[in-house]
């Protein structure tokens, strides 16, 4: 007989020797209590302390099923995950208290009707508050900060558009609805004034136009600015730091360019050079993703660096951090880097500085005071996360 065979009647009989033995004690088996009901709940966050990390993931292996990492910075701890469709742009809102996704979906995946929108979700739930339809032009790419801007007052929600001409879409988030798009041709990124219902774009060509909106989200003005820069000599990144109405652009080759957006019009400064003789010799250059981080507090500006630098490697991982005093303007450090590709820096009572991997999907955690000492690395965070903000 085949062994197999064997342990199924030994099986058989050991389940019919029970139940007769229960049989003849006259007892029917015995019966257990049946479990609680569940109920389901959603657990809140704690409120976050200057060091809630959101960390985004447009998922190449996947890109209809991205996700943002909601990360305890401070801490490391993992605390969520938010699903956002196709190449989102995510930003949190200025307080903090929400989290917008503009995002498409197609009913079969990748196929079928296109559908455009903006979600919001609350942050210290992470549950969906509202969705808000939009026309079906926004910008498919991954979340550089300067595709989506919100007003100063948080009321409006400024959206790159692509078709491919360039267009920005204006939603109202008190009414949840889109009222408006504003053409910008030839013009690249958004950038957010402090004043007022005003934002300015990076075009070809080296200059700003700036474009002002009324309490409709209309456009009643449309200004353009001399030139800044050379788009073909030094172009800069379209990812600024921002401080109150100034703005820092990082220029490929190592410059940057300071603007100052109040007032009826741009203003600019010199731009000042990143790198003395021996940097330039070696050939350093800014590279990466989300390139540069200002704490504010110290005025201090990090960036990522890398040497053997030339044309197309401006995308290239750090291998340091360079930090900048903005008042001197003198490099104060260089960290060695884990060769990050995006930085984020934290403004609260215990500034922390993030460097994010996309290969080794870690973050390193450094804090921002002398030294800059290693806190931790956060490892294992998504598949082929890019971008992070920190709130």
């Amino acid at each position: 007989m085949h062994k197999n065979t064997i342990l199924i009647a030994l099986i058989l009989q050991a389940g019919l020797a029970g139940s007769s033995a229960a049989g003849e004690a006259g007892r029917p088996p015995p019966t257990q209590a049946p479990l609680p009901e569940e109920e389901i709940t959603v657990e809140r966050l704690v409120p976050a302390d200057g060091n809630r990390l959101y960390v985004i993931d447009p998922a190449f292996g996947h890109m209809v099923d991205g996700r943002t990492h909601v990360l305890d910075g401070a801490s490391g701890r993992f605390l969520g995950m938010i699903g956002t469709g196709f190449g989102a742009l995510m930003l949190p809102s200025r307080d903090g208290s929400s989290l917008y996704a503009v995002t498409t979906y197609h009913p079969r995946l990748s196929r079928g009707p296109r559908t455009d929108v903006v979600e919001i979700h609350d942050a210290q739930s992470l549950e969906l508050k509202a969705e808000i339809d939009i026309p079906p032009r926004r910008a498919q790419g991954i979340s550089y900060r300067s595709m989506l801007a919100s007003s100063a007052d948080g009321r409006f929600l400024y959206i790159q558009n692509a078709t491919p001409a360039t267009s920005v879409a204006i939603v109202d988030l008190v009414t949840k609805k889109h009222v408006g798009e504003v053409q910008t041709p030839g013009c690249w990124s958004i950038q957010a004034w402090e004043q007022g219902y005003r934002f300015s774009a990076i075009c070809g060509d080296g200059t700003l136009l700036t474009v002002t909106l009324d309490d409709a989200g209309q456009a009643v003005s449309r200004e353009r600015s001399g030139k800044f820069f050379d788009p073909d000599t030094d172009p800069i990144y379209i990812h600024p730091e921002p401080s109150g109405d100034q703005r820092y652009f990082v220029s490929y080759t190592g410059n940057v360019y300071g603007v100052r957006l109040s007032g009826d019009a741009p203003a600019f400064d010199a731009p000042w050079p990143l790198l003395d003789a021996r940097d330039r010799k070696q050939a350093w250059r800014p590279g990466g993703l989300q390139i540069s981080a200002l704490h504010r507090a110290s005025d201090t500006l990090f960036v990522n660096m890398h040497d053997k630098g030339a044309e197309g490697t401006h995308k290239n991982p750090s291998k340091e951090i360079w930090a900048f005093d903005l008042k001197t303007r003198k490099r104060t450090a260089r960290l060695p880097s884990n060769h990050a590709v995006s930085l984020a820096v934290s403004q609260g009572a215990q500034p922390l500085l993030y460097s994010l991997n996309l290969e080794a999907a870690t973050v390193q955690v450094r804090r921002v005071a002398p030294g800059y000492p290693k806190v931790r690395d956060i490892t294992g965070v998504g598949e082929t996360s890019m971008f992070m903000e920190v709130k």
